[in-house]
């Protein structure tokens, strides 16, 4: 099984990572968590690149393209080898990222940004996408606080530092994909407690399982 979490700056994907992991395994999981950017060695060095808040003369199309090739790294070198081997693979940020913040967000064609995941990803997509919903204002107040007390305001800074209208952008952008993909996503109000978010998780876990499960015996 392979599961992604999305979601604006601050929505709370962290904690829930931590939890789902934690809960995965309980039921006899071997799970693999892992990250984009930065999920893979070449991916670490692009994570560097793509978030320092002090890269602020990258362009979309040079951002859009280091997306790319760390996600067909990822993809290969490790998603695809963990899959076949029979772990469920849990990814903070995957291949939506790129069509909501590069395309709503910065302006691309959303379409577009599609086909070039296609060919990173050699079709490889999650059985399903929570996306933690939270509004702007609530998630960059989050992310921001949560940079000052980690020390990352500069290494990993450079989204948290857009302006509020390209926050609002992604989150915009989030729903609408989320809606045109409903089969896949399931959305997730962050807006809550900490526990009441995670008793949403497990409830859209439980029904993507059992979904599986009919397709199998189907």
């Amino acid at each position: 099984m392979f599961i992604s979490l999305e979601g604006m700056e601050g929505s709370g994907k962290s904690t829930v990572l931590k939890k789902l992991h934690a809960w995965l395994e309980s039921e006899g999981h071997e799970v693999l968590l892992t990250r984009e950017p930065g999920g893979s060695e070449l991916g670490k060095t692009l994570r560097a690149l793509l978030l320092d808040a002090e890269n602020t003369d990258i362009t979309s199309e040079a951002e859009l393209f280091m997306y790319l090739a760390d996600r067909a790294q990822h993809v290969s070198q490790v998603i695809k080898p963990a899959l076949e081997a029979g772990k469920v693979v849990l990814c903070d940020r995957y291949a939506d990222s790129t069509v909501v913040y590069q395309g709503y967000g910065r302006g691309l064609d959303p379409n577009l940004l599609h086909s070039f995941n296609e060919v990173a990803t050699k079709g490889l997509w999650p059985n399903i996408t929570l996306l933690l919903d939270v509004e702007p204002e609530i998630g960059l107040r989050r992310a921001l606080s949560r940079n000052i007390e980690k020390g990352l305001s500069r290494a990993e800074g450079r989204f948290e530092a857009e302006a509020m209208e390209f926050h609002s952008r992604v989150r915009e952008g989030y729903l609408t994909w989320a809606a045109l993909n409903n089969k896949r996503f399931a959305v997730i109000d962050a807006s809550v407690t900490p526990d009441e978010v995670f008793d949403q998780v497990v409830n859209s876990m439980r029904t993507c399982i059992d979904v599986m499960k009919a397709e199998a015996i189907g």
